[in-house]
């Protein structure tokens, strides 16, 4: 085979097919060159002038949105809005009793009648009057303790043994208080026996425990009463009791500041306390003086504050009970004053503490 029929040679080992070799066309195609052509390198394009200023006009016009400044070039600057001057303080509100104050009083007022007539008139309808007090709180103890804790005291043994309580120690002093205590313990054992042995130990010990709280504590009111001035050594206790708190009362009221027990009870302050111990000794040395024979000044005082103390401490003790029930009072059948519990709470621990200091002090009468 001829080379000339394979085309004339173009350069150094490169041959063009001879149908190629007369074109006019641009530089032959050669798959070796192309192989070692190097890529072209990427130029950035130049924006002009005018675009990249337009482009800075809109951002400029997209922070001014933002940042709150003016849309357009010519456009002024908005002025912030004034702020409205802040309301002025409401005026101080004067303090509130938290009660009704009226219904208070008149209930009070009704409540001291009706024990002063039934105390000076005959002995004996005053410890009914000891007993339907006993009966009611009982009821509404259990009754509370049931709603709010499902603790089933038995009330059937509890108010018979309550009222045989305040009986007997009326007829046969403490040692019948004793007895009629102990009785009315089995009888809440026995009683609960009846229903499923559930929760057993839960509600004997609840029903013991009011035994104890509302009707033994009563008995010393009826014990109180057995003395030949009886009805001098209760209007003494009923006296110094009722104006420990009255002082309380009116002194944290007015003067309060620093918390007693904020835990237990918010309302009650050292300055009340202050103003109970305070009310109750100068009640204490005039009851002493005036009422019970045979009694001092002095001993007034000492009983005054002994009572200021136990009348707090009581009412701080119903309190805690209140607050593990979640209530406010114990029932609502005295208005302005809740129940007969939230009436008997500072009385039925002070009760022991009178008639002891009255038996140190002038005899057991």
């Amino acid at each position: 085979m001829n080379d000339s029929s394979w085309g004339a040679p173009q350069g150094a080992g490169h041959w063009v097919a001879p149908e190629m070799q007369g074109a006019a066309a641009g530089p032959a195609y050669d798959v070796h060159d192309a192989q070692q052509t190097r890529p072209m390198p990427i130029v950035p394009d130049v924006p002009d002038a005018g675009r990249d200023a337009e482009d800075r006009d809109h951002r400029d016009q997209g922070a001014g949105r933002l940042s709150g400044g003016p849309l357009f070039r010519d456009e002024k600057p908005q002025e912030p809005m004034p702020t409205a001057p802040p309301p002025p303080p409401p005026p101080p509100q004067k303090k509130r009793a938290g009660r009704d104050l009226g219904a208070a009083i008149g209930v009070g007022l009704g409540l001291g009648a009706l024990v002063v007539v039934s105390l000076f008139v005959v002995k004996a309808v005053f410890v009914g009057v000891i007993v339907l007090a006993v009966v009611v709180g009982l009821w509404e103890l259990t009754s509370r303790l049931e709603e709010r804790k499902g603790i089933k005291a038995p009330l059937a043994p509890l108010a018979v043994g309550g009222a045989a309580m305040v009986v007997a120690g009326y007829a046969r002093g403490a040692e019948g208080a004793w007895v009629a205590m102990a009785l009315t313990a089995l009888a809440v054992l026995v009683w609960r026996m009846a229903q499923p042995p559930e929760d057993y130990l839960r509600d004997v010990t609840a029903g013991i425990f009011a035994a104890f709280y509302v009707p033994f504590l009563a008995t010393f009111v009826a014990m109180l009463l057995k003395a030949d001035d009886g009805p001098q050594r209760v209007l003494t206790f009923l006296l110094l009791t009722v104006v420990s708190d009255t002082g309380a009362y009116a002194v944290g009221w007015r003067f309060g500041k620093h918390k007693l027990a904020p835990r237990i009870s918010p309302g009650k302050t050292r300055e009340g306390l202050f103003g109970a111990v305070t009310f109750a000794m100068v009640a204490g040395a005039l009851c002493m003086q005036f009422l019970i024979e045979d009694g001092s000044w002095w001993q007034g005082l000492l009983l005054g504050l002994a009572v200021a103390a136990s009348a707090t401490l009581g009412d701080l003790g119903e309190s805690m009970i209140k607050r593990d029930l979640g209530i406010k009072d114990m029932g609502t059948l005295l208005p302005g004053h809740g129940g007969i519990m939230d009436r008997l709470d500072s009385l039925l621990p002070t009760a022991p503490v009178v008639w002891l200091l009255l038996v140190l002090f002038v005899g057991s009468g």
